[in-house]
Formats: C-alpha cells, structure tokens, sequence
C-alpha cells in the first residue's frame, strides 16, 4: 500500500501512517526501532533496498530524506516537503516513508524527522554516501544511539579514515569495518589453532578499499607487530599473511568468494568467505546498538603507525625488474624516501 502526500507535514505523515495501518489490518506497531536514511536521489533504490531486505531480521520504520537540489533561485526560496508512506508488502516486514526536502526545509531535516521517530525505540541514522565529517554533530546523527557511514563511498577512501578517527565519538560505525569481521574471526580461529608467536603481517587488496587498512591496523593493534599493506587487483581483500614462530599462517581469497587457509604442518582448507552486500551489512550493524569499541581501537590506532609501506599503495609488480632478494636488498636504499610507493617491486615477492 503506497500514499503519497504533497506540501505535507510530519503530523499529516503521521496520521497517513495509522490510516494506512488499519487499512491493511495491522493497527498494532510491531517494529524495535527506526532506521534514518540520509541520501540523495541516485543513491535512494539501492539504500532503501537493502534497507528492506535487512527490516526481515529487523522489522523496523524507515525514514528515507532525501535533500532535492533547486535549480532556479525561485525554487530555492520556496520550502516544501512531500512524502510516499510505504506499508505492507511494499515496505517488507516494517513501515516506509520516502521524505523529499525542497528549499530551506532541507536545512531542518531534524525537525521534519523527529516527529515521525519511533517513542522508546532506538534510533540508526545510516549517510549510504556523503558522510559528514562528524556524524555525532550532524543534526540527524544527533538524534541517533548509532550512527553508520561508508568511507567506501567517499572521493578519498582512505583519507576519509583519518577524519572519521578524530571526529569518533561512541556509537559511530562504518561498513567499511562491518565488511572485515568474516576475515577477523577466521584469523582468530587460525591462531587458535597453534602455538605460535607473530612477527610480522601483510594484508593485500585492491586500491583505495579501507576494509584494507582496517584489517592492518586492526592486526598491528591487537597483536603489536608491523603490518604491511600490499596492492592486488581485488576483488576487495584478497589475502592476509602472518608470519609466525611456527611458519606462515596464509588466508587467500583471490576470486572474492571463497578462500583457503593455508596453516604450517595442516592441509589446505577451502574457506566460505564470500563478500557480502549492502542488505547483510546493515543487518549485521542493526544487531547490535551499543559503541563498538573494538572499531574505534582499531581506527585510532592510526595509518601512520603502520609499517612505513602500509598507509600507501604497496608498488607495481613490473616483471622485468623483479630479481632475487639479495638484489632486492641492494637496490632499496636507492628508492627516494619521499615516494615509497616507487620501491624496488622485488621486496613484495621477497616478503611473499
């Protein structure tokens, strides 16, 4: 069932809502909390799909707002807000309501919002693109317990994550970090299995993915060892490396949906690893409300704390410049200190 309202209000969204409920037989709100979409158009399908897919696990109502663009300074000076409330089978197991903004109406979207929240029900507030640099301050991330944002999305993946660390503030998570966790509990579980000291770690994926330098940071953070970042040709992560007192521990996955782990004195094991998508992660951010401090250890740990190689791109493999390590080893202090990405390629398939 789908109504749509024009030049509306929050109190009219309302009222639509308990009329659409009785309509379809279901006066009674069943729903544990409210989902705040914060997007533009080209991005509002795919969010508010996968927003619906994940309200089967989470049946929640969902705020979708929508800031339109005037194009001509008339427009610009008229404020209006229209709305499309979304219920049963359109709106999966929870409640929808589309908000599009206009005019100086788009610079209150709280007071839009509020009204329309869920009484005694958390509240996510999710940027799909165009985080803001500090989502706590943010008028909508302030109404929020959490807050989720995507540095995938940004125009610098991983500049982005510098900003995010000095504006956290608990409750702040970013998918980005929820893509990881299958790759954290397969490495915990490898190192579970032998007695063994870390050296070292090399984590390679593709270029300008921070789930790279979250993983690196999150592995130099928990087991104090240099951790290196390579470049791959993706897809995502591809492999992470562990030297240990006991051999190598390897996890490669380098098709994106199944990967082996490889464990010094084992058999190879084919490992379920596949990259998951966007209905999965926000599902697995809406189970749990409370700060996640594990993630913002790992943020704050610091791009610049890693090995000297691991805050940028790990360097071209270029066949014909690729000798024996010893000749590797020789010809690195040559590199210009400034530009470590330009080091000898021979290093990476020494360290491999």
């Amino acid at each position: 069932m789908k109504t749509d309202l024009t030049d509306t209000t929050s109190s009219k969204i309302n009222k639509a809502l308990v009329l659409g409920r009785r309509a379809i037989g279901t006066p009674a709100v069943g729903m544990v909390l409210t989902l705040v979409i914060v997007t533009d158009e080209e991005n509002a399908y795919d969010a508010l799909k996968a927003a619906n897919d994940a309200s089967r696990e989470h049946p929640s109502r969902t705020l979708v707002v929508i800031k339109r663009v005037s194009r001509s300074p008339r427009d610009r000076s008229k404020a209006r807000l229209d709305a499309e409330v979304r219920l049963g089978a359109d709106a999966s197991t929870g409640e929808t309501v589309v908000l599009r903004l206009y005019g100086e109406v788009g610079d209150h979207a709280q007071s839009v919002v509020l009204p329309l929240l869920l009484p005694d029900a958390p509240v996510v507030v999710w940027w799909p693109v165009n985080a803001p640099t500090d989502p706590a301050k943010d008028p909508l991330g302030a109404l929020a317990q959490r807050r989720v944002t995507d540095t995938y999305a940004a125009e610098q993946p991983i500049q982005e994550l510098t900003a995010r660390a000095d504006a956290y503030t608990p409750g702040d998570t970013d998918l980005s970090w929820t893509r990881i966790t299958p790759w954290r509990s397969m490495l915990a579980a490898a190192l579970d299995q032998v007695v063994c000291e870390v050296t070292s770690a090399e984590v390679e994926g593709e270029e300008f993915n921070p789930s790279v330098e979250l993983l690196a940071m999150w592995l130099a953070e928990r087991l104090k060892i240099p951790v290196r970042r390579s470049k791959s040709a993706g897809p995502g992560l591809t492999s992470v490396r562990m030297e240990t007192s006991s051999g190598p521990i390897v996890l490669d996955r380098p098709d994106g949906s199944l990967a082996t782990l490889s464990i010094q004195g084992q058999p190879d094991r084919a490992v379920a690893l596949k990259r998951r998508d966007t209905a999965e992660l926000i599902a697995e951010e809406l189970r749990r409300l409370d700060p996640d401090d594990t993630y913002a250890t790992a943020l704050r740990f610091g791009l610049e704390r890693l090995d000297e190689e691991a805050a940028v791109t790990a360097p071209e493999i270029v066949a014909e410049s690729v000798g024996t390590p010893a000749e590797a080893s020789a010809e690195e202090p040559a590199a210009p200190a400034a530009k470590p990405a330009r080091k000898a390629p021979a290093k990476k398939a020494a360290a491999k």
